[in-house]
């Protein structure tokens, strides 16, 4: 299919209740938190990991939406793979001589085309871009159309830690231990609850070279849309998805800065004291005066 034609803007706004949207490793898997303010983090790695398990779940990993970055996958072979569909060996030392060439700006040959295929095939690389240059066999490296920021939280957010039981030991020592008692104590954080906000953009040009289509934008909105409700754990709580205002351009290089499309979108405090629900919050949007070329749309 053909790679899109116009430029997208949008803002992308979740929340999450009794539950720790993403952990940070760093901190003992606390919430993300920005230390000056208080808000609560969600990177977009978080996010993007997020869409690429709806679309695992909804295309079971078939071309062309299979995955190149996914739980297990070991990525030079799957940059073999473009070698291999292309008809050459890797493993070659005149591919690996090719290699060096390529990253010295030479003609790319059938490294080239080993990229349009892992593109072809690969709906993350189409849509989030990839560094595909790790191994033996240079296929180059493409941007992405498709960029989030970090989400934040409207709010300050307070981080709680919950201790918790476990009726059940992983050994018969520790059993032996407790005299068959078999309690395990164990940690869990969460937030009471936290509207986050994300901001994301859609380009012309790097589709042009991924391949990044009307459909692969579809699938794409339908993943925000839908994602959380297929990535329930214990430790997220409860999560879900409360909008999705797309700026839409009529051309390619876009008909307005994004920050003046952002700024349109308001979200206010209803109530006082802390908030707990989404009825906590009034989301709206001038769509007065919106720059020529430019229409909006509410998906979610």
């Amino acid at each position: 299919m053909d790679p899109i034609s116009n430029r997208y803007d949008f803002v992308y706004l979740f929340d999450v209740a009794d539950g720790n949207p993403n952990g940070d490793p760093d901190a003992g898997n606390l919430p993300r938190v920005d230390p000056e303010t208080g808000q609560g983090l969600v990177t977009d790695v978080c996010l993007k990991r997020k869409v690429r398990n709806y679309v695992l779940a909804a295309k079971e990993n078939k071309a062309p939406f299979e995955l190149f970055i996914m739980e297990k996958a070991v990525l030079n072979k799957q940059i073999e793979r473009g070698a291999e569909a292309v008809g050459i060996d890797p493993k070659a030392k005149k591919i690996k001589d090719e290699a060096k060439e390529n990253k010295s700006g030479k003609d790319a040959g059938k490294n080239e085309e080993a990229r349009r295929w892992l593109c072809a095939n690969f709906f993350d690389i189409r849509t989030f871009g990839a560094v595909m240059s790790t191994g033996d066999f240079n296929a180059g490296q493409v941007l992405g159309p498709v960029q989030m920021t970090f989400a934040r939280s409207l709010e300050r957010i307070i981080p709680a830690e919950h201790s918790i039981t476990r009726m059940a030991v992983t050994t018969e020592k520790e059993s032996a231990d407790q005299e068959g008692g078999n309690r395990t104590m164990g940690r869990k954080a969460t937030i009471p609850y936290g509207l986050y906000k994300s901001h994301g953009f859609v380009n012309v040009p790097p589709a042009k070279k991924t391949g990044f289509s009307e459909s692969d934008l579809e699938l794409f909105w339908q993943a925000l849309k839908m994602m959380f409700d297929l990535d329930r754990s214990a430790a997220r709580g409860m999560m879900s998805a409360r909008g999705l205002i797309v700026f839409k351009h009529e051309s390619p290089l876009g008909n307005a800065p994004a920050v003046t499309l952002f700024d349109r979108v308001q979200i206010k405090r209803k109530t006082d004291g802390p908030a707990r629900t989404f009825a906590d919050y009034a989301v709206s949007v001038d769509d007065k005066d919106i720059p020529s070329g430019v229409k909006m749309s509410r998906i979610l």
